[in-house]
């Protein structure tokens, strides 16, 4: 079995990857800083279900520490690298630009840089549906132009995307990145829509619902997160093979690179007022709802168009988001009934 780098492993998409990666035999060594970005107790609880595990090997280190980085590829031999590590969320972004543009730019070439240096056979990394910025076409597609963030959040994760083919380009290190939509499951990040609406459902205080609930996410269940990511980990984009979206035939980049870029989404968006009255049914509470106009940065819609990951690799979701919703749920009031 191979043996992997996964950054951001006490994150909420790194536990369930490397959960499964464990869970078929290979050996994981996992990094994350844990900032304080949100309750730092959930990550060190997520990692405590991971250290159970013979195989897994964890090192508390930020990824932008170049020493640090060297060292740890220097030390290990690992075939693959799943790069999750980043600072995320739209609304904090406009807070702290400077951190963003710290971990998801130089943070990526810093990673990218010893997976250069190590010839490392394949970098799957993550970026966003907020690439799509102000865009107005329905489902978003890869094929689509990105180069109207409404988000320094969103322009961190394009210019990984650009950062990424350069050296897929440059170096020939085969590259894929991949545009999560809205993921929220078991263990979810307590600062996304499913788990403050269930937390404040649960307590009886408001929900701030903005454009009136008049939003739509393509929310996308963790479980069918993991199978993309997995899935695209063991098809590796060559020179010689077909490709990607954006390394496909045109004048301005008329030569083929080990790099693709992929929706991973659940292509059936569902309003902020549904999920709402999902998560009601499922509680048997009522929500008190609070209006409040657009946030800055947020839009309307996202929308996946997974055609080219389903011609990839078979990716086929199958979570529904009332599935979704009674699986987090019933995973909530477990852990915090037992950390009372």
């Amino acid at each position: 079995m191979s043996h992997l780098l996964v950054t951001g492993a006490a994150g909420f998409i790194g536990f369930h990857v490397t959960s499964q990666l464990l869970s078929q035999g290979h050996q994981v060594t996992g990094v994350d800083n844990l900032n304080s970005h949100y309750e730092v107790q959930l990550k060190r609880d997520r990692l405590a279900q991971l250290q159970k595990e013979s195989l897994f090997e964890f090192h508390e280190t930020d990824i932008t520490d170049v020493e640090a980085i060297s060292q740890l590829f220097n030390q290990s031999s690992f075939e693959k690298v799943v790069h999750l590590a980043a600072e995320v969320g739209v609304r904090n972004s406009l807070l702290k630009p400077l951190e963003y543009v710290q971990s998801n730019i130089l943070g990526f070439v810093n990673i990218l840089e010893q997976c250069r240096i190590s010839q490392i056979a394949h970098v799957v990394y993550a970026s966003s549906s907020s690439v799509y910025g102000a865009n107005r076409k329905t489902p978003y597609s890869i094929k689509d132009r990105v180069d109207h963030p409404v988000s320094l959040y969103a322009a961190t994760k394009r210019a990984d995307e650009l950062i990424a083919h350069s050296y897929s380009h440059l170096y020939d290190l085969p590259t894929t990145g991949l545009r999560f939509f809205t993921v929220y499951g078991p263990w979810g990040r307590p600062d996304m829509a499913v788990y403050l609406f269930t937390k404040a459902i649960l307590e009886g205080t408001p929900i701030k619902v903005f454009n009136h609930g008049n939003l739509k996410r393509d929310f996308t269940y963790i479980d069918d997160i993991v199978k993309g990511v997995l899935g695209v980990l063991d098809d590796v984009p060559c020179r010689s093979g077909l490709p990607s979206a954006e390394s496909k035939t045109s004048e301005e980049n008329p030569v083929e690179v080990p790099y693709r870029l992929y929706n991973i989404g659940n292509h059936q968006p569902v309003s902020v007022s549904q999920l709402i009255d999902v998560i009601e049914q499922r509680i048997g509470k009522p929500a008190k709802r609070e209006n409040y106009p657009m946030q800055p940065g947020d839009v309307k819609e996202t929308y996946a168009d997974i055609s080219e990951l389903q011609q990839a690799i078979q990716f086929s979701p199958s979570t529904s988001i009332e599935q979704g919703v009674d699986q987090f749920v019933e995973w909530y009031l477990d852990y915090y009934t037992q950390a009372q």
